[in-house]
């Protein structure tokens, strides 16, 4: 069983599960009761450190694939495998080896397939793994450099890497395995989520604070949503109608009406927000704050910082491990 709880909180609503965070800085996955409002075990990475993580759909495994001592882009070690960590024994129960250094970074579960599709920058490919013999089973080319983030349509039928330094989103074609188009956004981009109804991806725009907002229709940039400072990560609430923007060096969060695209909201936050995620339930979202070794949990009825959960150093990328 995962330390979870079901009583009723005024505040911080009912949810059963936990929040998984990748701590980069303590080199360790971090699981947080977020009732509790603490970090209540770190699990051991092994020398270098993940940056993100995805939990299984039965909230009871957690995978994060080792990336390496550096940022996108820059010079460090090329990390080539991917931890399995049982989430109720708090131990890496499996390894996923790549075979050579491929950087591998963002995992997300397939909404209809359940497979793992992991970002593997430095061969300009999403890597495919059956999570239950951990072995890869395929590969889709993206046709850029670091690509770095990605997220997956509900229906399961595209996914969008978010390609950092190329600043480009490729589309790909998850069935065929295959890109189906390069969207040019910036200079540089960073970050990417999708609306529920699979209408929109948004990526945010590293030179310039502005979000682009993406037609998966047309496969176009629709739009540019203007933001208090460069943004970085987003999450959508379940409902569609807002987006939660991290704006790290303004020290806040910017939230998006998704109806009229303007920013109608900015809360105040710890320094360095980064990655963004929204509980199941609507009710509250979580936002890493990096150099602050944070976690803001934010009530989004209430639109106000609800608490702050210490959590560990460089606090990155989060996952919600539904409780059973």
């Amino acid at each position: 069983m995962l330390l979870a709880t079901s009583a009723r909180d005024a505040k911080t609503g009912s949810a059963q599960g936990e929040l998984l965070i990748a701590n980069k800085g303590d080199q360790t996955l971090g699981i947080i009761d977020v009732h509790a409002g603490q970090q209540v075990a770190t699990v051991p990475e092994g020398g270098i450190t993940a940056h993100e993580v995805a939990a299984s759909p039965d909230g009871r495994t957690a995978y994060a694939p080792i990336y390496g001592d550096s940022g996108v882009g820059k010079p460090g070690t090329d990390g080539e495998k991917m931890d399995v960590i049982d989430i109720a024994s708090r131990k890496v129960v499996g390894t996923v080896d790549f075979g050579h250094g491929v950087r591998p970074h963002c995992p997300v579960i397939g909404p209809k397939d359940n497979l793992l599709y992991v970002t593997t920058e430095l061969d300009k490919t999403v890597t495919i793994i059956d999570p239950k013999t951990l072995k890869i089973v395929g590969s889709i080319p993206t046709g850029q450099p670091e690509s770095h983030m990605l997220t997956i349509s509900h229906d399961g039928k595209r996914g969008y890497t978010a390609n950092v330094g190329a600043g480009t989103v490729s589309v790909l074609d998850i069935g065929s395995r295959k890109t189906l188009t390069v969207i040019p956004i910036s200079k540089n981009t960073q970050r990417i989520s999708i609306s529920p109804d699979d209408s929109m991806v948004f990526t945010a725009d590293q030179t310039k604070p502005q979000l682009a907002v993406i037609d998966t229709a047309s496969n176009k940039v629709k739009s540019w949503v203007p933001l208090p400072a460069p943004g970085y990560g987003t999450a959508p609430t379940p409902d569609g109608k807002w987006l939660l923007v991290a704006v790290p060096s303004a020290k806040k969060v910017a939230v998006v009406d998704l109806s009229s695209m303007q920013v109608v909201k900015n809360l105040d936050v710890p320094s360095s927000p980064q990655a963004v995620l929204v509980r199941p339930d609507g009710q509250m979202a979580y936002v890493s704050c990096d150099h602050s070794h944070k976690v803001a949990a934010i009530n989004i009825a209430e639109w106000k910082v609800d608490k702050l959960i210490d959590a560990g150093k460089e606090s990155d990328g989060m996952a919600w491990a539904t409780g059973q």
